[in-house]
């Protein structure tokens, strides 16, 4: 049985002149245990997808099922009390509240660790455990502490917003390892958003949306096959317009 699962979503959003489409009949399954890359062009609606499965973004037609339950009406409290996580790609900022005790409220009832659950994300935790959040924060440290709050959840779906954004590169090691670790360790159904080639080679399944709708979903080999193609102008990837998508690894 699938975990969550699209059925023909679209998502619009009105302007001055008119309705622009962002997500058009889109329909997915994910299943638990399994890591999901979403990616394709700058603007094809990647985020928008995330957004809607966690009711960030409500959908106008069709629907979304988590275990076989209709999620779709549900709000992001709702959806997130059912299992449902996002990380944001510009974190959201809780000023004045400690990272200790952010982490403590985000932890619930999971038995986590939050000292290693820092350590995973590449923070200090006899640094960062009693520090109120404010603005002597980095963008990159307020990054990693909300991925914290994402990781140290028993999530039954995470999901991941171009996680790798604003940190560096010993920080980015050790999330690939953490993402591995939850793979392994759990059935959390990772999806992250990303460009990046290390980040695909651990997907179980590869998604592309273009345009709005599901360019292609394949496994790893056969898109890292493409990626790493030396003609990029020959890319035969639909979404990729000429080498666009391939284009994102120079």
């Amino acid at each position: 049985m699938n975990l969550l699962e699209m059925k023909n979503v679209s998502v619009d959003i009105k302007d001055d002149v008119s309705d622009k489409s962002i997500l058009k009949d889109v329909s997915l399954e994910f299943q638990s245990g399994k890591i999901y890359v979403i990616t394709g062009p700058n603007g094809g609606g990647k985020s928008t997808l995330a957004k809607c499965i966690m009711g960030i973004m409500p959908q106008n037609t069709g629907e979304i099922y988590l275990a076989g339950e209709d999620i779709s009406k549900l709000s992001i409290v709702e959806r997130s009390k059912k299992g449902i996580g996002y990380a944001f790609q510009a974190p959201a900022k809780f000023k004045g509240l400690k990272v200790g005790r952010l982490l403590e409220l985000a932890k619930g009832d999971s038995g986590n660790s939050v000292a290693q659950t820092l350590r995973d994300v590449g923070l200090d935790p006899d640094e960062y455990l009693e520090r109120s959040i404010d603005n002597s924060f980095s963008g990159g440290e307020l990054k990693r502490i909300e991925l914290a709050s994402i990781l140290i959840q028993d999530l039954k779906l995470a999901l991941f917003d171009e996680p790798e954004a604003g940190i560096d590169l010993w920080s980015f090691k050790l999330l690939i390892k953490t993402f591995k670790r939850l793979n392994r360790f759990t059935d959390t159904c990772i999806v992250i958003i990303s460009h990046q080639e290390r980040i695909m080679e651990m997907a179980d399944e590869i998604v592309v949306i273009d345009k709005g709708k599901v360019a292609q979903k394949t496994v790893k080999n056969k898109l890292l096959s493409i990626l790493n193609n030396k003609d990029l102008n020959k890319c035969e990837m639909t979404c990729c317009e000429g080498g666009e998508l391939c284009g994102e690894r120079n």
